[in-house]
């Protein structure tokens, strides 16, 4: 039961992590009562900016307690240079590059489509968790899985905005980018599960967000841009903040991997679309039409049905 609620926890996290996300990229209303917002445009070199900004932070943030979640971290790390432990260190960077990579995606989708929507697509990777899962850990899916599958595809093209007001390469960009984030997301969460059966998602969390930090500042240094007239306190604000949730929501949903497997973590998490949705239209008043609410609905309902299984086949059984 513990592994189900922080995994949950964790999830929420996210929530807020897509919505500071979303306020940087554009202008908004927060409550009703207050602009702010639109301090970048949502474009790949701004996005490395953003994930550089946030991880420069969260990698000391979490060396410095690091320790009290787990004693032995830096020793646990230091003994990765052993020869018998290269396949995990090498899992571990494999960590913080799908890291880097699902990040990226995710915040290229939310700066071009609604925050409830490329979340909703993000929160697809339990299907393709599930398909990883059983490639790459032998544990196959279930008739009962494959039909909800099916459910939250079809949600999930609901789902996919269409407006007016945007060329539809703009939204179809955004589809594919949010897409893309959750199948990333996917590798990560079936590669944790394999690397902590050798070393404990404390340092493999840090690993992963030294190396995404790594990665940044490579894509920085090669997409150079003109910077000088970003409001710079305001984004390290929302750095600020982001760095905490998403320091916290991996941390938690790693633990929970641990705990429970990944395919059930993907599931537990992949219910936050809708929360996400409730969240972004309480502070920052985003619309979603009715059809797009439905998509919403049904992959919700879907992973709902999902989390299910478990019990199902005990009952079979």
């Amino acid at each position: 039961m513990f592994g189900f609620i922080i995994v949950l926890l964790g999830s929420f996290c996210f929530c807020f992590q897509n919505v500071i996300v979303r306020i940087l990229f554009n202008e908004q209303i927060i409550l009703g009562i207050f602009p702010t917002g639109g301090f970048v445009i949502p474009n790949l070199q701004n996005s490395f900016l953003l994930m550089f900004m946030r991880m420069v932070l969260v990698v000391p943030l979490m060396a410095s307690f690091t320790t009290k979640l787990y004693p032995l971290t830096w020793e646990d790390i230091r003994g990765l240079g052993k020869n018998e432990a290269r396949p995990i260190l090498g899992r571990s960077l494999l960590g913080g590059v799908l890291m880097f990579l699902y990040l990226a995606l995710l915040y290229l989708s939310i700066g071009l489509i609604e925050t409830g929507i490329a979340s909703t697509l993000f929160f697809t990777y339990p299907i393709f968790t599930s398909l990883f899962s059983w490639r790459f850990l032998g544990i196959a899916p279930t008739k009962f899985r494959w039909m909800v599958m099916i459910v939250v595809l079809v949600g999930t093209f609901m789902a996919i905005p269409y407006t007016q007001t945007t060329s539809d390469s703009y939204n179809g960009i955004g589809v594919i980018f949010g897409i893309g984030s959750g199948l990333a997301y996917a590798l990560y969460t079936v590669n944790a599960q394999k690397s902590f059966e050798g070393i404990h998602p404390v340092p493999f969390t840090w690993i992963s967000f030294a190396t995404a930090l790594g990665l940044s500042t490579v894509s920085l240094l090669i997409l150079q841009g003109n910077n000088t007239d970003l409001n710079w306190i305001p984004m390290w604000v929302g750095g600020f903040l982001s760095a905490i949730v998403t320091l916290s929501g991996h941390l938690m949903i790693n633990y929970g991997i641990k705990l429970i497997g990944a395919t059930t973590a993907a599931t537990i998490g992949a219910t936050n679309p809708s929360l996400t949705a409730i969240l972004a239209w309480l502070t920052i008043q985003e619309s979603i039409n009715s059809w797009q609410i439905l998509g919403i609905f049904i992959v919700t309902s879907g992973i709902l049905l999902l989390s299910q299984e478990h019990r199902v086949v005990v009952k079979q059984e």
